[in-house]
């Protein structure tokens, strides 16, 4: 994890998505946000996919691709994207591989249970680089935070 950094290369991915795979070298040239979440059909991951597609019209504009991921199936997402009406693809890592390249399953405490779970994080790559990282998001705002720092690229 250590190597997840801001301006260092972004770890390859690829993820299952509802149109095929979504993988790193589709965004080659392009900036791209990869945001990690618990869980779908949950009331905080609920509300920050619903603020990235609100905003995912001003992601567009700003040239900026907006992908979030979880362990949960294609079958979840879909069912998730339907629900609310998502405007963000959604990609799957059932084995977790890609939420581990990014730093983002990590050791969690609830009522002094620790486990282990996927760390809200978020991250904005350009040409291959991560060049800015967001740890422990508390959502409200977030999405809007992301795109003025994609803007900005």
């Amino acid at each position: 994890m250590s190597d997840v950094i801001e301006g260092a290369e972004a770890p390859d991915f690829e993820l299952a998505g509802a149109d095929g795979p979504i993988r790193l070298a589709d965004f080659a040239g392009k900036a791209v946000v990869l945001y990690f979440y618990p869980k779908d059909d949950t009331s905080g991951c609920t509300k920050e996919a619903q603020e990235f597609s609100a905003l995912a019209a001003d992601f567009a504009k700003a040239g900026v691709s907006v992908v979030g991921v979880s362990k949960d199936s294609l079958k979840s997402h879909a069912k998730f994207t339907a629900k609310y009406g998502l405007a963000v693809p959604l990609g799957a890592d059932p084995e977790g591989a890609v939420i581990e390249r990014y730093g983002s399953w990590v050791e969690k405490n609830m009522y002094g249970r620790a486990y282990m779970g996927i760390e809200r994080s978020t991250f904005l790559i350009k040409d291959g680089r991560l060049t800015r990282i967001w740890r422990k998001v508390k959502v409200p705002g977030h999405a809007a935070e992301v795109l003025k720092a994609a803007q900005s690229l």
